[in-house]
């Protein structure tokens, strides 16, 4: 028989998470743990790791659920198709958990050659917001280390000084040699948008994601159509659990890309969906990461390593936390690596 329980945790970044919403100084995430009675030793782990301010769940909805799962553990293969589907988080959650369970605990979700330390992941440098000084040095940091793409979070200390930032790389490195995107997580709106899409052009940037609040479809589409500046859309994409409202979001959107947070989308089944609806439109893609702990980020990794993509990830935020889960992963020089020789040290679960 299967048994289940979940436990709270918070995890502490090494340095306040700036974003156009806040900043971030504390991350809740909640782990669905199961075992079978025969083997008790063999347990599977999930993570749900809901993001406040741009999940359609809140925390109650959470606990709710996972108290739900464990009270009754003979139906969750059902309830991935049926009520888990409003709570994405909990679907994930318990998707890792299922599969988990399926590989003897192991951590060893699916199969490739970057669990074997080989084939690395593209992933792109993140500067989070902070001070202008700070954000140049974050800035500095994230080349001298390697990363030939770098993501820089626009919107929260005044457009004029995060341009003068990307212009300062724009002088020293050419497009060739460092591609820059920036995620405004929808800062700007229907009047001041354009104007600050046409003066990101001029800079060469790859992508900006969510330049508008998501729900602002029309907005959307039309700055789509018009923009300098290839748009993502990202959190647009939250809450839209049904075939039917992503394919009419794309079809009448047009983004030129798409950018996928499993835990916020409904984990592995629902990105996949993503993916092939925007394959079948010429939209491109990328997977990014949600703040999740090394549980949740090694769920999403191994995933995109089976889907040989060429265009860097949003996979390097493993390193923020003081606190989180040591594992085999670790990002570096532009990429997020596997190290099978590295043991889990999960006596947070015992």
């Amino acid at each position: 028989m299967l048994h289940a329980k979940w436990i709270e945790h918070v995890l502490e970044p090494r340095f306040e998470l700036g974003t156009s919403k806040g900043p971030i100084n504390a991350r809740t995430v909640w782990y669905l743990i199961a075992w079978d009675d025969r083997d008790p030793q063999i347990r599977g782990i999930g993570e749900a790791a809901l993001f406040p301010g741009h999940s359609k769940e809140f925390p109650a909805d959470v606990r709710t659920k996972l108290v739900e799962l464990c009270a009754r553990t003979d139906d969750w293969h059902e309830r991935l198709t049926t009520d888990l589907v409003g709570v994405p988080s909990v679907r994930f959650a318990t998707e890792q958990c299922l599969r988990d369970l399926a590989v003897s605990g192991t951590k060893q979700l699916f199969p490739s050659p970057f669990l074997l330390g080989k084939d690395p992941i593209p992933i792109n440098g993140l500067v989070w917001m902070g001070d202008k000084d700070t954000m140049r040095t974050r800035i500095k940091e994230q080349i001298d280390k390697g990363c030939t793409t770098v993501k820089m979070k626009i919107g929260a200390i005044g457009i004029d000084d995060e341009l003068e930032l990307l212009d300062a790389v724009r002088k020293e490195f050419s497009p060739d040699d460092i591609t820059l995107r920036v995620d405004a997580n929808g800062a700007f709106n229907h009047l001041n948008a354009m104007p600050v899409l046409e003066r990101l052009a001029g800079l060469s940037i790859h992508s900006i994601e969510q330049p508008v609040a998501p729900g602002l479809y029309e907005v959307m589409a039309e700055l789509c159509e018009r923009s300098p500046v290839p748009i993502a859309l990202d959190e647009d994409l939250i809450g839209l659990n049904t075939h039917d409202l992503k394919v009419d979001l794309l079809r009448h959107v047009k983004p030129r890309y798409i950018v996928i947070k499993p835990s916020l989308v409904g984990g592995w089944v629902a990105t996949q969906e993503w993916i092939d609806i925007a394959e079948e439109r010429g939209i491109g893609w990328w997977i990014t990461s949600a703040l999740e702990s090394s549980i949740g980020l090694n769920a999403i990794a191994q995933y995109t390593a089976t889907l040989d993509v060429e265009m860097p990830q949003g996979l390097g935020t493993g390193n923020v936390y003081a606190n989180n889960i040591p594992s085999p992963l670790l990002a570096g020089r532009g990429f997020l690596r596997y190290r099978p020789e590295v043991a889990w040290d999960l006596s947070l679960f015992a």
